[in-house]
């Protein structure tokens, strides 16, 4: 039993039709799937990937129109990073950044990889990575847009940075239940703070990874726009995924128990400093429901909901995406 690495990332936001114009027409990700919060059916969710909506690539949004701002601390995921090929890519995106007007860093090394750091327009803290030929987890299917060349494309999800007060716990999750390595380290560019933990699973490489940054002089941080909801990690099957589920119980880590969200099945559960964690399996996927080509085009629904389309389709608020 092993996780693959990231599966996905999940984000609020409070404006969806802005959030859709960011992603697909400034980042120039494909929008995979428009479907609901099947937790609230009145509220979008909006998943983003690459050209087939491969595990590994996605980060997803739920909408809820008003959301009160985030406030940055501990118990949060503080960085979402995606990945690029090299780091022409990124200076490609430099460039690209100052034409919309994206507020971005310069260029710099982080866990030895070339990366660019940017906020979309709600403050969600991104990082653009650069594979440079690094072996691991298999990037994505760049999706075409005119304006973005292929080879400078996003490929994927790349590192996700927990911030936390105390990080022993969370570390003890992360090796002793989910099978996590300490692959090495790196100086936090903030500050005269520890060195910033890197763990993988899997065969490794950014899409594999999680970093543990630890901060005790930060306050609790409070959910809101642009901030992440949850990070979830990839299930290669459903006997895994059956196997994940027995082992939360042995260890007697109070999780949701089986979920079935029709493009994947999960299991949530909040490691000790209070970040949620989702496990997901690679299959079904996004095209189960829909044709691959026309994918995110219509709203979707899982055969669990779509008895009751009319219904929900009444009461959600009309979301013109363009």
């Amino acid at each position: 039993m092993e996780l693959l690495g990231l599966h996905h990332v999940s984000i609020l936001t409070g404006k969806a039709e802005k959030n859709y114009d960011f992603y697909t027409k400034v980042l120039g990700m494909r929008l995979v799937k428009k479907t609901v919060n099947q937790d609230n059916t009145e509220s979008y969710h909006l998943f983003y990937a690459d050209a087939e909506g491969t595990p590994g690539t996605e980060i997803t949004f739920f909408d809820i129109p008003h959301l009160g701002q985030t406030y940055r601390g501990t118990s949060d995921i503080s960085t979402v990073s995606l990945r690029v090929r090299t780091l022409d890519s990124l200076l490609f995106w430099k460039e690209r950044f100052k034409q919309f007007g994206v507020q971005h860093d310069d260029i710099q090394k982080r866990a030895n990889r070339d990366s660019l750091a940017f906020i979309d327009f709600e403050g969600t803290s991104l990082i653009l990575v650069a594979d440079n030929d690094e072996k691991g987890v298999r990037a994505g299917i760049p999706w075409e847009k005119d304006d973005i060349p292929l080879e400078h494309a996003i490929i994927g999800l790349g590192p996700v940075t927990l911030t936390v007060a105390n990080a022993e716990p969370t570390i003890r999750i992360l090796t002793e239940v989910m099978g996590f390595r300490l692959a090495g380290s790196y100086h936090c560019h903030v500050g005269h703070y520890r060195e910033i933990l890197i763990y993988t699973t899997g065969e490794g490489g950014s899409g594999a990874e999680v970093h543990i940054e630890t901060r005790p002089d930060l306050p609790r941080a409070r959910l809101g726009r642009g901030g992440v909801h949850h990070v979830a990690f990839r299930v290669p099957n459903e006997e895994e995924y059956d196997q994940w589920a027995e082992r939360l119980k042995e260890y007697r880590i109070p999780n949701s128990g089986k979920v079935e969200r029709y493009y994947f099945k999960a299991l949530y559960f909040r490691e000790p400093n209070g970040i949620l964690f989702e496990l997901s399996t690679d299959t079904p996927g996004f095209a189960t429901d829909e044709p691959m080509e026309t994918m995110g085009e219509k709203l979707a629904l899982p055969s669990f909901l779509e008895p009751k389309r009319k219904e929900i389709e009444e009461k959600l608020r009309p979301l013109i995406l363009n």
